[in-house]
C-alpha cells in the first residue's frame, strides 16, 4: 500500500464521518473511498472507532492553540479580539469541525469525555481566566461571571458558522468580512447594544 494510506483513510473519514457520523459509515464505505483495503482501517486504526478517534484528535488538536493566545502578551481584550480571530480562522481551516462539535454535543460518542469535552474545557476555562483577568485589572465589570461570558463570546462567533445556511441571505459569510465581523462582536460583547 502507498505510504499514505493512514493520510488518506483519516481524510476519507473526516469527510464521511462528518457527514454521516460515526454510526453512519461502514468500515467498507471508508476503505473503497480511501482506494485501500478493508484491512488497512484495522492495520493503522484497529478498526472504525480507532479511525473515528484519530479525526476527532486531528480535528480538536487546533483547540490546543488558546493558550498560545493567552500567553501572547496582550491585554484580557487583545487576548478576546485575537479569539475571535482565532475561531474564524478556525472553522475556515477545519470546515468539518463544527459538525463533529455539534454532533458530539447533541449525541456524544464515547470519546466526548477523553477527546471533545477536554478540549472545549481548555478553551472556556482559558478564555474565563482571560476574563477573570480582566476583572482584576478593572478592564471588566465585576459582577460578570467569567465562565458565563466565555460561554457567551463562544457561542456568539461559533453560531456565525452554525447558521451559516440560514442566514446567508441575511449576511455576507465572505473570509474579507471576517475583520468587520471581529470588531462588530467585540463592540457588542464588550458595549453591548444599548446606547446608555
Amino acid at each position: 500500500m502507498k505510504p499514505d494510506c493512514r493520510d488518506r483513510l483519516v481524510e476519507v473519514g473526516t469527510r464521511l464521518f462528518a457527514e454521516h457520523g460515526l454510526h453512519g459509515v461502514s468500515i467498507r464505505a471508508l476503505s473503497q473511498a480511501a482506494g485501500a483495503s478493508i484491512s488497512m482501517v484495522s492495520y493503522y486504526f484497529g478498526g472504525k472507532e480507532g479511525l473515528y478517534a484519530a479525526v476527532l484528535q486531528e480535528q480538536f488538536a487546533c483547540f490546543d492553540q488558546i493558550e498560545d493566545l493567552r500567553q501572547s502578551g496582550a491585554g484580557p481584550l487583545g487576548v478576546l479580539e485575537a479569539y475571535l480571530r482565532w475561531t474564524l480562522q478556525r472553522h475556515r481551516n477545519h470546515p468539518h469541525l463544527l459538525r463533529f462539535y455539534t454532533s458530539e454535543l447533541t449525541n456524544p460518542t464515547g470519546f466526548f469525555p477523553t477527546i471533545v469535552a477536554p478540549a472545549i474545557n481548555k478553551v472556556i476555562r482559558g478564555l474565563a481566566e482571560v476574563i477573570e483577568d480582566g476583572v482584576q485589572l478593572g478592564v471588566f465589570r465585576k459582577e460578570i461571571h467569567a465562565v458565563n461570558a466565555s460561554l457567551a463570546l463562544a457561542g456568539m462567533v461559533n453560531y456565525f458558522f452554525l447558521s451559516l445556511l440560514a442566514t446567508e441571505s441575511l449576511i455576507s459569510h465572505a473570509p474579507e468580512q471576517d475583520e468587520q465581523l471581529v470588531q462588530q462582536y467585540l463592540l457588542i460583547f464588550t458595549k453591548g447594544i444599548m446606547t446608555t
